[in-house]
């Protein structure tokens, strides 16, 4: 593993979006990085608790798009949500 770390994946204020996206800068990140993102069960953010995050898995799927010394994390769901969620990240060449 190469990098670590988290970011927040905003939705917007109500009435929300069905797509998000982040995107991290990370030195040595090529197109042919591997990047993986997850949501942990415990983490809150000033929008959403702890249970809010638990839930988030059933409700948004989550992919990555490397690109150079920089990643883009997307949020799509078939519902609309709103604020943002912790997102936790690995990456790896």
């Amino acid at each position: 593993m190469t990098g670590t770390g988290t970011a927040e994946i905003d939705f917007g204020a109500h009435p929300g979006s069905n797509e998000a996206d982040v995107t991290v800068a990370a030195v040595g990140v090529t197109p042919t990085t591997h990047v993986e993102s997850w949501v942990m069960a415990t983490d809150s953010t000033t929008d959403h608790t702890a249970a809010d995050h638990r839930y988030f898995a059933m409700l948004c799927a989550l992919t990555v798009g490397a690109g150079t010394d920089e990643f883009t994390i997307y949020g799509r769901s078939q519902h609309k949500l709103t604020g943002a969620f912790k997102i936790h990240y690995v990456w790896a060449n």
